[in-house]
C-alpha cells in the first residue's frame, strides 16, 4: 500500500513539473512563416479598403442612375 501511495506521489510531482516547463507556442508572426503572415495581415487592410471603395462607388452609380432616370 505504501508503494502505491509513493507511486501516486511521484506521478503527481512529475505531472506538476511537466506543466511548469510548458511554454506557450510562439505567435505566427514570430515563427519561421512570419514574413508571409505579415504580408497577409497587410493585405487584409488593403482588401477592406478596396471593398469599402467598391461599395461607395456602387452607391454613387446607383444615385447617378436615379438622377438620370428622373426618379
Amino acid at each position: 500500500m505504501r508503494w502505491l501511495l509513493f507511486l501516486l506521489l511521484v506521478f503527481a510531482v512529475l505531472w506538476y513539473f511537466r506543466g511548469v516547463e510548458e511554454t506557450p507556442p510562439p505567435k505566427a508572426e514570430d515563427s519561421f512563416i512570419g514574413g508571409p503572415v505579415k504580408a497577409l495581415r497587410k493585405a487584409e487592410g488593403f482588401e477592406k479598403s478596396y471593398l469599402d471603395a467598391t461599395k461607395e462607388r456602387q452607391k454613387q452609380m446607383e444615385e447617378q442612375i436615379e438622377k438620370d432616370s428622373g426618379g
